[in-house]
């Protein structure tokens, strides 16, 4: 009995007889000092809080820089005439400068200074990159590509840089059309030298190597005059550039993959703006094309994925894979699933076609054809596509230029002696790539290329399988060019187990940029290391300087 009142006493209720009742909680309970920090959900919520925040503003500011880092890098190449824009040493006229030259009038560095402030700029905005996609979730999307289409407008505002292939294009369009000199059977150097395409152009000894559909285009452009063609080019590049970008968010979304990371990854790419954008290069036509073929395959076999069982029950929406009902709704997100039933071969005959008109554009983009044609479930439409594709676009080349193709022979002997193969072979003690080597080579691309359509075949994931066919053409081209990246990117945002694809092409950027970025040359020969001067360095550069000039 004691003891009862004891326990009693103890709770506050016996002194009346009342049953015992349990305490109320504490308002604040104090911290277990053996549990860890997180334990308490509050400290927890603040700390998440805190992460967000700091996610965001550093890819807030990641992006600012990158915009301004655009800004300042095409400003200083505009100002004013100098190898990092090889044309300006012809001429460099108020229409090839472009309009953001003034911005940077005040700064007057030496050549090596310039080399030095365009380097860290370029570093500086492959960090900055890095950086975005590594918090991209923290994004608000409107701002992200908003930041995207600035970049991408300063690069069309550019003067060509680094290289001349703008003019290039230009001037074997000009031949053809102002002096009956086929591109294809006649070097420019037989032309008039007096015609402004051939003054700001260099590849003087060499047939055109460019695909017959885009050398067509350009044979449009010649009645508009060098300065207009220039610049409709660039805008031709600009538009095919960011609908390549579009392309992107929307096979994101129909594979389920984060489309403003995937669109990003792509698009943020420093090598893709410089070298590319900047450059005015026509592989952005190329991957614009195959993008399109990609987005139409996935939308066939997205539409399957969302029809009925046969005679059977249950609307197309029950079957909608991951990435929702937002299947074929625009940019805006709107609701807009797919309809019903079994997609007819539009489809598939569209994007045979548009793959061939990629390869009609860039000979390289043939690599992928054997790949996705093992990949997809309805090979015979796609071949049909393509066999329309051969016919159609042939019969044009045949009409413009006669029974002439592209001179790739000549070009696939030149070597980029920056390039992953020329160092391969100079730090092996060759003194660069040898002829074994590029055979060798190309042997291991023959074998990657029937390894991923293999792969393909038997998997069906022929995204994946072509990105990491064109990682091997990469690694084996012997004239690598830091804008050849835009291939692979896609690929790598888009497949479905990317992560390996992605660093690859992470590491593939990184080495194109510090190996063409302006100071580089300044520090490789400062360490000794000189792949130009050996006996094979030097007969490479002579061969290509003797189709230079």
């Amino acid at each position: 009995m004691s003891s009862q009142r004891i326990t009693a006493n103890s709770t506050g209720s016996a002194l009346r007889g009342t049953p015992a009742q349990a305490p109320a909680p504490p308002l604040h309970r104090p911290a277990d000092p053996a549990a860890p920090p997180d334990a308490d959900p509050e400290i927890a919520v603040r700390r998440e809080s805190a992460r967000r925040a700091l996610g965001t503003a550093s890819a807030t500011a990641a992006l600012t820089l990158m915009v301004l880092g655009s800004l300042a890098y095409v400003s200083i190449v505009s100002s004013r005439a100098s190898i990092l824009s090889p044309p300006s040493h012809v001429r460099f006229p108020d229409w090839m400068a472009g309009p953001l030259g003034p911005l940077a009038a005040g700064i007057r560095p030496s050549d090596d200074g310039r080399k030095v402030l365009l380097t860290a700029l370029a570093v500086g905005m492959y960090l900055c990159y890095l950086v975005v996609l590594a918090c991209s979730k923290r994004l608000r999307p409107r701002l992200a590509l908003a930041a995207v289409v600035a970049i991408e407008v300063i690069f069309f505002l550019s003067p060509p840089l680094s290289l001349t292939d703008v003019f290039n294009y230009i001037n074997y369009g000009r031949m053809e059309v102002l002096y009956g000199l086929n591109p294809y059977t006649t070097i420019p150097a037989l032309g008039p030298h007096g015609d402004l395409g051939f003054q700001l152009s260099n590849w003087h000894s060499l047939l055109s190597p460019y695909g017959p559909l885009f050398t067509i285009f350009t044979l449009a452009l010649v009645p508009l005059g060098v300065a207009t063609s220039f610049w409709v080019l660039k805008a031709t590049l600009l538009v095919a550039s960011l609908g390549c970008l579009w392309l992107v968010w929307r096979c994101a979304e129909l594979l389920g993959r984060e489309p403003l990371r995937a669109t990003l990854f792509v698009g943020l790419n420093p090598l893709i703006l410089i070298w590319g954008l900047g450059g005015d290069h026509n592989d952005f036509i190329t991957v614009f094309f195959v993008l399109l073929a990609v987005y139409l395959l996935l939308q066939a076999r997205a539409r399957r994925r969302t029809a009925p069982p046969v005679g059977g029950a249950g609307p197309a929406e029950a079957a909608v894979p991951r990435g929702g009902r937002r299947l074929l709704g625009w940019i805006d997100g709107a609701p807009r699933p797919l309809p019903a039933g079994e997609p007819g071969p539009a489809r598939e005959l569209s994007a045979g076609f548009l793959l061939v008109a990629a390869v009609a554009v860039k000979a390289s983009a043939g690599l992928l054809l054997p790949v996705v044609l093992c990949g997809v479930p309805r090979r015979l439409r796609l071949l049909a596509g393509m066999a329309i594709g051969f016919v159609v676009l042939g019969g044009a080349s045949l009409y413009a230029f006669g029974p002439h193709l592209p001179n790739l022979a000549q070009q696939s002997t030149l070597v980029t002696l920056v390039g992953l193969p020329n160092v391969t072979g100079y730090l092996l003690g060759f003194g660069g790539e040898t002829d074994t080597m590029k055979l060798v080579l190309a042997g291991g691309l023959i074998l990657a290329v029937l390894g991923a359509s293999a792969w393909a075949w038997r998997t069906r994931d022929w995204v994946t399988a072509a990105g990491w066919a064109t990682v091997a053409l990469l690694l084996t081209l012997s004239w690598t060019l830091p804008w050849y990246v835009l291939w692979l990117l896609p690929f790598a945002a888009l497949a479905r187990r990317g992560r390996g694809l992605q660093v690859a092409a992470l590491l593939a950027s990184l080495y194109l940029m510090l190996a063409w970025v302006p100071l580089m040359t300044n520090l490789i020969h400062s360490v000794g290391f000189k792949p130009s001067l050996t006996e094979l360095g030097q007969k490479r550069q002579v061969k290509t300087l003797t189709l230079l000039h």
